[in-house]
């Protein structure tokens, strides 16, 4: 019973992923696809039952151009931030892994949704910084997981790649931290076997860090949320 309810579920997921996907292509207004990218992460997230809870809103910045940077356990980690900045104008491209534009599953949606491939096989990483740089002069903020891949282990956050440090002090960003205090996938498992159950994953927002900060990011992530 629980292999077909989710077996509905992800088929559900791929349908909204390709529907705003196309919505998405026909639009390069940046707030136009912060609205159908809001659209998108709550419907996503309402047929999986799950609430957004945000603790700390008052230190989310109306506006402006920021390097977000969260950590990352789930695929819903992006609808959670998305639902997260709401009542605010921020609009990011995320920094997304080749894996992705070709997925037949989220290919049509990151491509069009506003994002900046990374390809991690390449030793040469200088067209990727261009890409940044040139999202940064149209005005954009960049969001990011600076772990770099899902963090499947028992720590809260995992190990931080350095590039995340360098697009913030390269384009003198300063940096939004936002922390998914929850286990989402743990939600999330237990969501698409049964979401007649209402469940909520809580983010926090954390107080801003200068990008001329020379502490290691890690570390002041760890701090501003009192991660062990």
């Amino acid at each position: 019973m629980r292999f077909f309810t989710r077996l509905k579920q992800l088929a559900h997921a791929l349908y909204l992923t390709n529907k705003y996907g196309w919505k998405l292509k026909r639009t390069q207004d940046p707030q136009e696809k912060k609205k159908l990218r809001l659209a998108y992460s709550k419907a996503q997230l309402s047929s999986l039952n799950i609430d957004i809870k945000v603790e700390h809103p008052e230190k989310l910045p109306y506006e402006g151009q920021y390097l977000l940077v969260s950590n990352h356990r789930t695929i819903i980690d992006p609808p959670i931030i998305e639902v997260a900045l709401e009542h605010t104008k921020l609009f990011g491209l995320w920094i997304a892994k080749k894996e992705l534009y070709n997925s037949a599953f989220f290919g049509l949606f990151v491509r069009n949704a506003g994002s900046i491939l990374i390809d991690r096989k390449k030793s040469q990483m200088s067209g990727f910084f261009a890409d940044v740089k040139a999202g940064i002069k149209e005005g954009d903020s960049v969001f990011i997981f600076p772990e770099g891949t899902r963090n499947t282990t028992d720590k809260p956050v995992s190990t931080f790649k350095e590039g995340s440090r360098l697009i913030a002090l390269k384009n003198r960003l300063p940096i939004l931290p936002v922390y998914i205090k929850d286990n989402a996938r743990e939600v999330l498992s237990e969501a698409l076997d049964d979401n007649t159950k209402k469940r909520q994953i809580t983010i926090v927002i954390g107080d801003l860090i200068d990008y001329k900060d020379k502490t290691d990011l890690e570390t002041l992530y760890k701090q501003r949320f009192n991660i062990a």
